[in-house]
């Protein structure tokens, strides 16, 4: 009961700030809520099609020939996108384990004469590389902290946060992934991919970076938002497809995870994109195996191939893989609350001091992971090496800095091995694959286990959230993967079968982890067999996530809906909230006042109302022959400052023109209006107007969208709610009930043949006719019918 009253004040105090007009009203705090400092960072998208007259003549004078162009141009960026992607995630994966691998030979060769020495030189490493991450971050790419993935997430969502999709974003998030991961964080570099991916997609999007000279005029096609965010999609899936080579399960991701419009062109788009990045990382895994890629061997990408593990289970197994299941789904949300505290508390309080308290957190951090991963497997006595089996092919112990199980590490004999320092005191990516390993039962003992779980656990809470990319994929796995073998290990001795292997458990541990954490399922269990290789297992992760999401969701949501909410991105979810049943969409509108426009409009006025509000749509009203105030459509204030800016449809006299009379409409193209990527845009303070400028007029017929979504003051808000996400709109009109109906619309009305002259096509369906009055009358008079306006919608929770 306590937690559902909670859960009640939290969406009461969502609902509340959205019909807030204005957030330099107050200043707020907690969970979804925007303070002052954000509101002006965050914007919905234009990802409904404006259809003034510049759009309709653009799209008139497009033929057959240029839609087919148009697809072509989509594809070909879908191309470029992969192989964009593609190449970004080979040059990190190829420098951090670089970097890893020269970090780890040098501390091997010098703890041969002092493990002094060697800690001195391991800690100093780490802290210069993660200090060039918090750096990069800090001083030049803000928006690249974190995993990127709330912030796409929200992106394809509607909302457009500033900073987070341009070219210093791209760059601050892959040379800082390359210094935080290779310098030994308890993070990974799969999220930071994801963001990675949709920055290329975004820039190919725009054309490329303005700002810093690197853009071409030939790639400049998409303009719209809504082109946008499918290559963003694209861009994202590519990400997946990079971080773990699942091409298929980078497709799910993007549908199940992170986009909220989906659509069978975009899935075969999306999934080429994925099969061109599986090819390039491929290619360059193919080309690295000459040696001409330093330490990168055949670690780097996420692959852990335990094809030859566990091939069979009994149905005795079921009830500790559910444990298994249980326990991750336990795990992940405990994961996801305690890191929802220590990064509100690192937003409200800690990283509000200064710049420098950020690099000084992060340098801390990681001279304690460090000192940890350094230290802890020093305390631990070796273990004597298990009998050689020549077909099995593992080596023990195992040579300082080479791959493999059984690490040689503080051992006094030469026969030992140190198994913390196997998962401890080394890459994650190798630690991993010695969890995972098959044919090496009772290579850990379930005190390093635990320990390693309890330290891993804790380092990955208080990493998550500095100023440093960060993904959570492979921390998460594992954390799952320790416990996993930890259970696989009493399995073992319980059942006391020799099919049975603890890196079976491993694996499921690691799906159970990430299902608790992230709530994903389909794509998340793709993504598992895709990485391990292992088809057989599927049943079994099945389960596992299906379990652990379940209990999950009984605690909080999802790690990247919680994080999302904490940056004050309001998401729109898949399901509007019980609420809303019980309110209509006059009620949601709230008191508040609507501002609008006649349809010719002084300047003066158009600057001082832009000057007074931060609301984004604007209704235009016009006045029929008869008096009647009719609302002929609604126009955006990037459209109105567009307009000032360029003064050429400035006009003396206050009487309306007609917009389809001589050059009159031609004066701006479509793409004139559509607002850069990523970018704040115009503000009413970067246009300078003279006192002549002042007592113009403008006449915004041309430049309004004739045909904005509408619905009834009586209808449930949940209607409303489903219908703004669905068609991804940015405002809905309320308006009273109408009085009058002048045709019905069917399904068989909508299917119209290639060959039929659209001019012509009339409706098929029922019409509503009048005692007195036929069709043709309800026809021409259809635009003097238009409700007087009652209220507008806010957007997507944040300013129009």
């Amino acid at each position: 009961m306590l937690s559902n009253h909670l859960q009640d004040g939290i969406e009461t105090a969502k609902l509340m700030w959205s019909r807030i007009p204005n957030s330099e009203d107050g200043q707020f705090e907690g969970v979804g809520l925007l303070n002052s400092s954000d509101a002006n960072a965050v914007e919905s998208l234009d990802y409904e099609v404006i259809e003034n007259y510049a759009y309709r003549e653009e799209q008139a004078q497009r033929g057959k020939l240029y839609v087919g162009y148009y697809v072509a141009v989509k594809w070909f960026f879908a191309l470029l996108i992969g192989i964009g992607t593609g190449l970004a995630a080979v040059f990190i994966n190829i420098s951090v384990e670089n970097f890893a691998g020269w970090k780890f030979s040098l501390t091997f060769s010098i703890i041969q004469k002092s493990y002094f020495a060697g800690f001195v030189v391991y800690v100093l490493i780490n802290l210069v590389l993660v200090y060039s991450s918090v750096y990069i971050i800090t001083q030049f790419a803000p928006a690249a902290a974190g995993s990127g993935i709330p912030e796409i997430k929200g992106y394809l969502n509607g909302v457009d946060i500033h900073g987070i999709l341009l070219f210093r974003t791209l760059i601050g998030k892959i040379f800082g992934s390359i210094g935080s991961v290779g310098g030994g964080l308890a993070l990974g570099k799969e999220g930071p991919l994801v963001h990675t991916g949709a920055c290329i997609a975004s820039l190919l999007g725009q054309g490329g970076s303005t700002k810093y000279h690197l853009s071409s005029r030939w790639l400049q096609v998409f303009k719209s938002d809504r082109d946008r965010r499918d290559l963003v999609t694209c861009g994202c899936a590519a990400g997946v497809a990079a971080a773990f080579r699942a091409p298929v399960g980078g497709v799910l991701f993007a549908l199940e995870e992170v986009t909220s419009w989906w659509k069978s062109q975009l899935m075969w788009r999306v999934f080429f994109t994925s099969a061109i990045v599986a090819v390039v990382v491929r290619t360059a895994m193919g080309w690295c195996k000459s040696g001409k890629c330093g330490h990168f061997g055949s670690g780097g990408f996420v692959i852990w191939d335990i094809s030859d593990g566990q091939e069979d289970y009994s149905f005795g197994e079921l009830l500790p893989m559910a444990v298994i299941g249980v326990i991750g789904g336990l795990l992940g949300a405990l994961f996801n609350q305690l890191t929802l505290y220590i990064t509100r508390w690192r937003r409200n309080s800690l990283h509000k001091k200064s710049i420098q308290v950020k690099v000084i957190e992060a340098c801390l951090i990681s001279v304690i992971t460090s000192a940890i991963s350094f230290g802890l497997p020093l305390l631990r006595k070796c273990s004597p090496c298990p009998e050689a089996d020549a077909d099995s092919g593992i080596e023990c112990p195992r040579p300082p800095g080479m791959y493999g199980n059984y690490v040689n590490f503080y051992c006094d004999k030469d026969k030992e091995y140190n198994d913390l320092a196997t998962i401890f005191f080394n890459t994650q990516d190798d630690a991993i694959r010695n969890l995972f390993s098959a044919k090496t039962i009772h290579e850990f003992s379930a005190q390093s286990l635990l320990t390693f779980l309890v330290m891993f656990y804790t380092l990955a809470v208080v990493t998550f959230g500095m100023a440093v990319p960060a993904g959570q994929f492979v921390p998460g796995i594992m954390i799952g993967s320790t416990y996993g073998r930890l259970i696989g290990m009493f399995v073992v001795k319980f059942y006391n079968k020799p099919n049975i292997e603890e890196g079976t458990y491993a694996l499921l541990g690691a799906a159970s982890f990430l299902g608790g954490s992230m709530r994903m399922t389909v794509s998340l269990c793709v993504i598992m067999v895709e990485i391990t290789n292992n088809l057989k297992l599927l049943p079994l992760i099945m389960l596992v996530l299906l379990i652990s999401k379940a209990v999950g969701d009984a605690f909080n949501e999802g790690l990247y809906e919680v994080q999302a909410q904490l940056r004050g991105i309001p998401l729109l979810d898949t399901r509007p909230k019980y609420q809303m049943r019980k309110m209509t969409a006059r009620e949601a509108c709230g008191s508040q006042k609507v501002v609008s426009f006649p349809r010719v409009v002084k300047v003066a006025d158009v600057v001082s109302i832009l000057r007074s509000n931060k609301h984004n749509g604007f209704p235009v009203i016009d006045h029929a022959r008869n008096g009647e105030t009719l609302v002929i459509g609604l126009v955006l204030r990037s459209h109105l400052l567009v307009l000032l800016q360029s003064k050429g449809d400035f006009q003396h006299s206050p009487l309306p023109c007609d917009p389809r009379a001589g050059s009159r409409s031609i004066r701006h193209s479509f793409s004139e209006f559509v607002k850069p990527v990523s970018s704040k845009g115009i503000s009413i303070e970067d246009i300078h107007l003279s006192s002549d400028d002042w007592e113009m007029y403008i006449d915004l017929a041309p430049f309004l969208n004739p045909s904005p979504y509408v619905v009834p003051e009586d209808m449930s808000l949940t209607k409303v709610y489903n219908l703004f996400r669905e068609l991804g709109l940015r405002h809905i009109f309320v308006v009273p009930r109408a009085s009058r109906v002048i045709g019905l619309i069917t399904r068989k009305d909508l299917f119209i043949e290639d060959n039929e002259d659209s001019t012509s096509t009339e409706l098929q369906s029922t019409s509503v006719r009048a005692p007195h009055l036929d069709r043709r009358m309800f026809t021409r008079n259809m635009d003097m019918e238009r409700p007087l306006l009652n209220g507008l919608l806010v957007q997507n929770h944040v300013p129009g």
